[in-house]
């Protein structure tokens, strides 16, 4: 089985598919570097970024896709379900075949699978933009915690940076080991490696968590308060992050 290793970027990705065209190896798997495991059946080929050939591929499919299409392609890359870079490969094939109305074939299994996986991570987006809670750190620090299913931040972040442009703070996805960073003074955001360890231990006494738990105390209604439903809403798996669960 021939197997492309890659780097797990996006441009890397690109890469790929530019090497899946050209390169008479043609893949049968492709994995990231981090999730590679020894198989004495793989016939293993690294493919190192190339910014002349992902830039031809991004050039391509900026002339034969919908701006849609290409955006579908970055969010199932950023869904890091296993497999996705086959169905992407997929389904760059077709949409260079169809075109542009690529995504009204819902009819096709690999148009319909990229579908189901883009909406669940569309899903979860959304859902972050209102669970996310910061804490702060100090010297108008603020500090949030997230462990999404989906590599998301890259997705929040310019929301974030549009809600608290005016405030320094991080928000720190702990399942990657990946914080997204903001400078007001600078106004900008950036993605870099972070571990819980290089993070200092939450105020105690942190004024914003206090008001918020109130402020829900506040509004809750005893007689109706339904744990059925607040969990359909607000899923288990994000209670660690939440204040107000733990009030």
């Amino acid at each position: 089985m021939v197997v492309y290793i890659y780097d797990g970027s996006f441009e890397g990705l690109l890469t790929v598919i530019y090497e899946a065209y050209y390169n008479k190896y043609k893949p049968e798997k492709i994995i990231k570097e981090k999730d590679y495991t020894y198989n004495f059946l793989y016939h293993i080929i690294r493919i190192e970024d190339s910014k002349e050939k992902y830039e031809k591929v991004y050039r391509a499919m900026k002339n034969k896709l919908a701006s849609s299409s290409i955006n579908n392609i970055f969010l199932l890359h950023m869904s890091e379900v296993e497999g996705a870079e086959n169905l992407i490969l997929d389904y760059v094939k077709l949409a260079f075949k169809v075109g542009k109305d690529i995504d009204i074939h819902l009819h096709n299994p690999i148009v319909s699978n990229v579908y189901n996986i883009i909406k669940k991570v569309e899903i979860e987006k959304h859902r972050m933009l209102g669970f996310i809670r910061f804490q702060n750190l100090g010297k108008e620090l603020y500090y949030s915690a997230i462990e999404p299913d989906y590599n998301i931040l890259e997705l929040i972040m310019p929301h974030f940076k549009e809600r608290f442009r005016y405030q320094d703070f991080i928000i720190h996805d702990v399942k990657r080991n990946i914080g997204g960073i903001y400078s007001k003074s600078k106004e900008e955001w950036i993605l870099c490696p972070i571990n819980l360890e290089d993070i200092p231990q939450v105020c105690k006494d942190d004024l914003y968590n206090k008001l918020w738990k109130e402020y829900f105390l506040s509004v809750s209604i005893e007689e109706r308060i339904n744990p059925k439903f607040q969990r359909k809403m607000m899923p288990k798996r994000y209670w660690k992050h939440i204040f107000e669960v733990n009030t």
